[in-house]
């Protein structure tokens, strides 16, 4: 037997192709106080999975302003529900939320889905999203910064340079996309880049610590989809430090590294940190002595932590 739709179902709101995004539901509030939005579609490509982002809101009025997470797993794996192993969750939201920002954590496609840009056109889908919609979701459209970790912290760096109208206008209007809302102002006011890769053709002869007894793609070519040794441009447009120039106007950035990451080298961070100050930019280059990746080895993650916040909150007038 065939089942009807629901009563309020209006076949007369279907669409072919289906939209592009999902417009917001009613927040569920929390006992606690704190509104929650899970699951949100920012962003629909045909052949894709949808690209999903959750938004958690501090008791109290907003409008809040709002750090959008982006999660690691070298563009291979990862989930925006998941900080690194060394990281709760519950010390990262509680420490955003308590700081009274709003935290919105993004999925974005990996890299054997579709290789870059497209990462970066997600994260651009989102912060759009988040604008065109901040009413309902009770965020400041005014304040908005981006916090990333290895392959997220690539991300918000390159969500912090890369912007329409600067330098190399051609490259930098390719790289904003159209996915989702598909037009409007993708600019943050803060960056905080956790270990992140910042110059992927100084990475080309830097040896892999690869798992053993699994199949595992390299991360850098899965990413470009070349060899980057081979292809120097591909490599050079990922790169965060190819838009740090003058002329950039980049946001303020944290920088915040293991000085023994053995997965993404230190220099790494001291590259973008010479480049941002070249530009003019803010930028403080935060070590963690004796860490490796993940901040593994670092006696005090949740010092960390607070520094991240504290700088965010700061910059984004929490409390304001």
């Amino acid at each position: 037997m065939t089942q009807s739709p629901p009563a309020e179902f209006d076949i007369a709101d279907m669409t072919w192709p289906p939209p592009p995004f999902q417009q917001p539901v009613p927040p569920v509030t929390g006992a606690d106080g704190i509104r929650r939005f899970d699951g949100i579609t920012y962003a629909t490509t045909p052949g894709y999975r949808p690209r999903l982002l959750d938004v958690q809101l501090p008791a109290g009025e907003g409008p809040f302003p709002a750090v959008i997470w982006i999660h690691g797993g070298g563009w291979l794996d990862g989930d925006r529900r998941y900080p690194p192993p060394t990281v709760p969750a519950a010390l990262l939201h509680g420490a955003v939320l308590g700081a009274g920002l709003a935290l919105v954590s993004i999925d974005y496609r990996h890299s054997l889905e579709a290789p870059f840009p497209a990462q970066l056109h997600d994260v651009k889908a989102a912060i759009r999203y988040v604008r065109r919609f901040a009413p309902a979701l009770g965020i400041d459209p005014d304040r908005i910064g981006v916090w990333g970790e290895s392959a997220g912290g690539h991300l918000a760096a390159l969500a912090g340079l890369v912007r329409p109208g600067s330098t190399d206008a051609g490259t930098l209007a390719a790289l904003e996309g159209a996915h989702g809302v598909g037009t409007g102002d993708t600019g943050v006011l803060a960056v905080v880049d956790w270990y992140g890769v910042h110059d992927l053709p100084a990475l080309a002869a830097h040896p892999l610590p690869m798992p053993t007894g699994a199949e595992f793609p390299n991360p850098y070519e899965a990413l470009l989809g070349v060899p980057v040794a081979e292809q120097a441009e591909p490599a050079r447009a990922a790169s965060p430090v190819t838009y740090a120039v003058p002329g950039s106007n980049p946001p303020p950035f944290l920088l915040v590294h293991g000085t023994a990451d053995g997965l993404v080298p230190y220099s790494q961070s001291e590259t973008l940190a010479e480049a941002l100050t070249g530009a003019g930019g803010e930028v403080a280059l935060q070590p963690v002595e004796g860490a490796d990746h993940i901040f593994l080895g670092s006696p005090d993650i949740p010092a960390i932590v607070a520094e991240s916040v504290a700088f965010l909150a700061r910059h984004l007038g929490a409390g304001a």
